[in-house]
């Protein structure tokens, strides 16, 4: 019945009877098509759902087509959340969120693409859509109020957002209103102005009161439809009006109880005993209420009891499932608990048992729970969670398990088990650990095998006897797990390898499978990249096997990343391209990971120089739609194109992209090997910003003095960068020395680790440090040992991302021994760059410096600053700037001071020792 009951969520109710038109609200709400939120907000018993469903009866069906969700307390879980929001577009437009409900399904997906990829299809509707959230007040959690904020903010104009609640909800209303985006219908709009009353007293409820009685009811209601209801059924066939009105008076909450009560008085002793015992029902149907209330005639009673129009809210145009208006419901369960206390549990646990039978575990769940059953309780949810794990509903697993006493919990390993999982994949670590002793307590562990024995205790709990069997080997994973996250690297390959011990045969691939990864995960974090990726490779293999392709494509970009860091790009683009064939059939959709496929692609297309068919690919990843991705792939996606924009010059659109790349960063158990703020720094120090590139180091705590790590070895090799900028610019030859003893640190650790991406980027900031401090023969060393290592796999963007200073240390390459590679490098930082001159220092070549470019290098040397050598040599400033850019490119140097050391070295400042500028200037 579980088909059933979720079609009641997704119905639009059935216009009610007698309903008083009220052209005014009508108005108003025919402003939704211009605005992508209306809310409708007051409290209980204001007609909300009533007035929605009389204006959606009244809009054309043309090219206009109501999705409806109504919402309960179980849908804080955003998993089922979403789920059920999708389930509701689905039932007029089938075309949307086939991807997002993949995604929802996968524990690696992030809310972020579950939503982007919902965004997409909702923007592909060529026809006008409003999508109701009903009773949208039961929603409370937070993650549920975020993701809604972003689909509100992100709507397609075709879409139109309808929001119901006794609340407003956590959304941002003012930032909508201030724009005119809002269309808003409250309490003092809902209520019944007095010819609305009348009309409904008089019309709708047959009633014939005089204009002073309806005032006099309006007067006591204010307008409260609820009571106004109440209040005329309470009147139907009395003949002391007067007396009746008043005798009630005071607060809504008065009024409610006072009029329900002379409701249910009036009614036959088989209608109230049936109404209390059916008020613990969310949803009612004929069939559920005769298994409730041991009677047979339940669904005449709710067909009566709609005619009475008793409030009772219909769900279906089939007249089988409704429910109790809140207000009365509330009143009903009040009654029940006062007159049949001892009751309550046996009719829970007689609608709980229909439930099961039905196929509808999570009500039987709550009606187990509300009844005071827990051991019935902890039965149902411990053979829901494989159901529900899948469906990545740790909110609900963790809602019911709370729900528990502790008492309970604690004698049952598989559900102690669960909730370490939950929390686990939650990113809650805290309490993971007590859990799992729990589970552990009871078990003794077979020599071999891993199967988990009893514990000799008649207090243990077991349901489900396979995932029991699997306990020993599920705590050590999960420890792993933990370990990892807490940057305890011996600790993950201890845990990770007792797992694979206790996983049982070779051919278990899904317990081994994710063991592995862990213990790749574990290597690849302490440096050790060989181990990580043959351990990599083995998970890989595992999940293959088992049929779960997608999950492939996640340890290959682990694989991949592990690869371009021991700088084998050739064996990085054979494993993506491999993957992509994988899940990418001759018939049909790519599956979820093919989109990552072809940004890691591009990233190797970016490195190798090709920038064309790096954009190529990433367009093909935007095709695809972030439903065919992993978690990391929107984050990765923008530093790959952020990495192509600062190719082609545009470092602002490079850091807009990696500013967008953080806020969509998820690590998804990697290490953090290239932190997005580090690629920041980068670009600062690209644009001359050498202090803030320097601030973000001491923001990072990044010093040069520190015991160095694998895990910050970019970030260390960025501070360096950051060092040589600040030398650059100010001829700080400290700085440049700074950086020179850390990359001279962190050069050998590099090459014990085989990390030979991190070697050449060593070398190639360190021949930029030694450039910028004069000294140029050291620069050529480093440069042409990094173009050696570079050539067998065409890295070109390593050099090419250097811009002028590199040009310079290139165009000397080229001049020697490695001509070639340098030559083809130099082409891709500009066309002609390769047939530039050669700097003069660079390669010993005769004085090219001329006279006025001699007189400016010597005063260089001088305390003078620049309007002072201008008056010297009687020029303008510019003509002084322009002389000194001609003696860096000709000396093959950035700054002054690195300028006058590289002129001493050459005697350039001894040979025009005697040249005077006066004397010049009168000779010309």
């Amino acid at each position: 019945m579980a088909g059933p009951l979720i079609e009641t969520k997704l119905h639009v109710p059935r216009r009610r009877r007698g309903v008083v038109e009220r052209p005014r609200l009508a108005e108003r709400l025919s402003r939704a098509e211009e605005s992508s939120l209306t809310l409708v907000s007051a409290p209980a018993g204001f007609g909300k759902t009533t007035l929605l469903t009389e204006w959606l009866a009244t809009l054309p069906t043309q090219k206009r087509s109501v999705a409806w969700l109504s919402l309960d307390e179980r849908d804080n879980d955003p998993a089922l959340f979403w789920t059920y929001l999708v389930a509701a577009l689905r039932t007029v437009a089938p075309e949307v969120g086939a991807g997002t409900l993949a995604l929802l399904q996968s524990p690696q997906s992030s809310l972020d693409a579950v939503l982007a990829t919902l965004v997409n299809d909702l923007s592909s509707l060529s026809d006008d859509l409003v999508l109701v959230l009903d009773d949208y007040h039961v929603i409370e959690g937070p993650e549920v109020h975020d993701g809604m904020a972003f689909l509100v903010e992100h709507l397609p104009p075709q879409v139109h957002l309808v929001i119901a609640g006794r609340a407003d909800p956590g959304l941002p209303l003012a930032r909508m209103r201030g724009r005119g985006d809002l269309v808003e219908v409250r309490a003092a709009d809902l209520r019944f102005t007095a010819e609305e009353a009348a009309a409904y007293l008089n019309g709708s409820m047959g009633l014939a009161l005089t204009a002073g009685d309806v005032a006099a009811l309006d007067e006591r209601t204010e307008g409260w439809i609820a009571a106004l209801q109440l209040a005329a059924l309470s009147m139907q066939g009395r003949g002391d009006i007067a007396s009746f009105l008043a005798d009630f008076a005071g607060d809504d909450r008065y009024i409610v109880d006072y009029l329900a009560e002379e409701v249910l008085q009036r009614q036959p002793e088989q209608v109230r005993t049936f109404l209390l015992q059916t008020s613990i029902l969310s949803r009612l149907t004929g069939p559920l209420c005769d298994a409730v209330t041991g009677t047979t005639g339940g669904k005449a009673l709710l067909d009566a009891l709609d005619r009475a129009n008793l409030f009772l809210v219909p769900l279906d145009d089939r007249r089988r499932w409704y429910r109790y208006h809140h207000l009365f419901a509330d009143v009903l369960q009040v009654h029940l608990q006062a007159e049949q206390p001892d009751a309550v549990a046996g009719l829970h646990r007689r609608a709980g048992d229909w439930y099961e039978r039905n196929g509808a575990r999570p009500e039987a769940i709550h009606h187990a729970l509300a009844g005071g059953d827990a051991a019935r309780a902890a039965d149902l949810v411990e053979l829901a969670l494989p159901a529900l794990q899948q469906g990545r509903q740790e909110a609900t697993i963790r809602r019911w398990l709370e729900a528990l006493p502790e008492e309970v919990l604690r004698v049952r390993p598989v559900l102690s088990i669960g909730y370490a999982a939950a929390l686990m994949v939650s990113g809650r670590v805290d309490g993971v650990e007590a859990h799992l002793r729990d589970a552990e307590r009871w078990l003794t562990t077979a020599p071999r095998g891993g199967q988990a024995l009893r514990a000799p205790s008649a207090e243990m709990v077991v349901v489900d006897e396979e995932a029991f069997r699997r306990i020993p080997s599920a705590v050590s994973l999960y420890r792993a797990g933990q370990a990892l996250l807490s940057g305890d690297a011996a600790g993950t390959i201890t845990h990770a390898r007792a797992a694979l011990d206790l996983a049982g045969a070779d051919d278990d691939h899904l317990s081994r499978g994710p063991a592995a990864g862990l213990l790749g995960l574990a290597y690849w974090s302490s440096g050790d990249l060989d181990s990580g990726h043959r351990w990599y490779a083995d998970a890989a293999a595992h999940l293959e096997k088992a049929g779960h392709l997608s999950d492939v494509t996640g340890c290959t970009i682990a694989l991949a990343d592990i690869r371009i860091a021991q700088g084998r790009l050739r064996e990085a683009m054979s494993t993506l391209e491999r993957a992509l064939r994988l899940v990418t059939p001759e018939t049909g959709p790519a599956l979820r990971g093919a989109a990552d496929m072809h940004v890691g692609i591009a990233g190797v297309l970016l490195e190798r120089g090709d920038l064309e068919a790096a954009r190529r690919h990433l367009a093909r990843s935007s095709d695809l739609g972030e439903h065919a991705g992993m978690p990391q792939n929107p984050y990765r996606w923008r530093v790959v194109m952020a990495r192509i924009r600062a190719a082609e010059g545009d470092l602002d659109g490079a850091l807009a992209l990696l500013d967008e790349a953080q806020r969509r960063y998820v690590s998804d158990y990697f290490p953090e090997v290239r932190p997005v703020p580090a690629l920041r720094a980068r670009v600062h120090a690209r644009q001359g910003r050498w202090a803030d590139a320097l601030a973000w180091a001491e923001e990072r705590e990044v010093s040069v003095g520190d015991d160095l790590t694998y895990l910050r070895e970019f970030e260390y090799i960025t501070l360096a960068r950051a060092l040589v900028a600040r030398c650059t610019a100010e001829g700080d030859d400290r700085a440049a020395s700074q950086a020179v003893q850390l990359l001279e640190r962190l050069l050998p650790a590099a090459e014990a680790g085989g990390r030979t991406a991190s070697v050449l980027d060593v070398l190639v900031v360190q021949a930029l440090a030694e450039q910028a401090r004069g000294d140029l023969p050291a620069a050529l060393a480093a440069l042409r040992r990094a173009l050696s290592l570079a050539e067998p796999q065409g890295h070109v963007r390593i050099f090419a991302d250097e811009g002028a200073p590199m040009t310079v240390l290139l165009r000397a390459a080229a001049a020697g021994t490695a001509t070639g590679y340098a030559r083809r490098i130099l082409a891709a930082l500009a066309p002609g760059a390769d047939r530039g001159p050669v700097p003069v220092g660079l390669v010993g070549l005769v004085d090219p410096l001329s006279a006025r470019e001699l007189d400016v290098l010597r005063l260089l040397g001088s305390d003078l600053d620049g309007p002072d050598i201008a008056r010297e040599l009687f020029v303008s400033v510019n003509t002084v700037r322009t002389h000194t850019k001609n003696i860096y490119a000709k000396l093959g140097v950035t700054n002054r001071r690195a300028a006058v050391r590289r002129g001493e070295e050459l005697d350039l400042m001894s040979r025009h020792r005697d040249h005077r500028p006066g004397r010049a200037v009168a000779d010309r």
